[in-house]
């Protein structure tokens, strides 16, 4: 977790020791051990809670990035119908004009 080796943890240990005295030793020991379960326990919860949010936030915009595809679909439908009126009235101005000569 803090990418301690050996000869760190090996040198905490003997300061400990030495500062300590060897009576307390073992329960100064099992509470550091205690406090850094919580503290591990603790960054996993924040850590999952971001994960999360992150989570949230890809979905919320891909709910976004849907319903802007659906609009801009929805126009290109409108556009092509409009192109098709137009397409018929043309064709309606082109057949009259046959019709006069």
């Amino acid at each position: 977790m803090f990418d301690f080796g050996f000869w760190e943890f090996g040198l905490i240990a003997v300061i400990a020791l030495i500062v300590v005295g060897p009576e307390k030793m073992p329960a100064l020991a099992r509470k550091a051990g205690l406090y850094a379960g919580k503290l591990k326990a603790f960054t996993t919860k924040i850590k999952n809670e971001i994960n999360d949010e992150l989570e949230t936030e890809k979905l919320k915009e891909a709910v976004s990035f849907s319903e802007e595809s659906s609009s801009i679909s929805q126009s290109l439908s409108e556009v092509g119908d409009i192109s098709d009126i137009i397409k018929q009235e043309g064709d309606k101005v082109i057949n009259s004009l046959k019709d006069e000569k």
